[in-house]
């Protein structure tokens, strides 16, 4: 069964490398075209309204509507039990979300820039010059995404990084029991209070990010499940001492 070894750890291997690399942003992405249009913001009359999850009440006061359309590089989600979350009560705040649009949905070297998301914020570095001088870091947003539905805070969980998303609702800021959190109203500011704080009427995958990464690491965790499979059920052979 030397074979069904060399299986096993060839496709162990793989999965590791895979797992590692699969939040890589995809180099073929088909882009829509509503990808390279900025967020629309827009007047709002939507009046201030109270929300309730987890046990939790919530003011919300809606300050503009909003749509957005971006290629997703990094996200976070949360689900309140995060250090700062859980101590200011906020489980509201379902998810973290980084995305570019414009002319950085078309960045021909958007793969060698690296996104990451801390907990309330978008990070992201380059050892590539070339890179970095043609990324506009205005076509740029982190996003605290709001909701007390059950099937949007269900919806964002199948998030991948290069999906390409549709956002509908309001820049809003809320007040819970830790205080209030405002919400960024312009693209183009940085640095602290410069996210996007959105109650998420409507969310879409537009686009599914097709990740070569991704597609490894389920098949190569598919094949060791197969090679362990084989390994236990195949007959214990004692060796035999002379």
């Amino acid at each position: 069964m030397r074979i069904n070894n060399l299986l096993i750890t060839a496709s162990f291997a793989t999965l590791l490398v895979s797992f590692w690399n699969r939040n890589d942003i995809p180099g073929n992405l088909r882009l829509r075209p509503e990808i390279a249009a900025e967020p629309r913001q827009s007047a709002t009359r939507e009046q201030a309204f109270t929300a309730h999850y987890e046990g939790v009440e919530y003011r919300v006061d809606p300050e503009y509507d909003y749509e957005l359309f971006g290629i997703v590089v990094s996200y976070r989600h949360h689900d309140g039990s995060s250090r700062m979350h859980r101590q200011a009560g906020d489980h509201l705040n379902m998810l973290d979300v980084c995305v570019v649009w414009g002319d950085n949905a078309t960045h021909p070297r958007l793969d060698k820039l690296d996104f990451w998301n801390g907990i309330f914020t978008c990070n992201v570095q380059t050892k590539d010059t070339d890179a970095w001088q043609r990324f506009d870091i205005y076509a740029l947003s982190n996003n605290h995404l709001l909701s007390d539905d059950e099937f949007i805070r269900d919806r964002v969980t199948g998030l991948n990084v290069g999906d390409q998303l549709r956002i509908r609702g309001w820049l809003a800021s809320y007040t819970g029991p830790g205080g209030t959190r405002g919400t960024s109203t312009t693209r183009r500011d940085t640095g602290d209070g410069a996210c996007e704080t959105i109650w998420v009427r409507e969310f879409d995958i537009v686009e599914a990010g097709r990740s070569i990464w991704r597609r490894t690491m389920w098949g190569s965790l598919f094949v060791l499940a197969g090679g362990l499979v084989v390994h236990f059920r195949r007959p214990y052979r004692p060796h035999a001492h002379g």
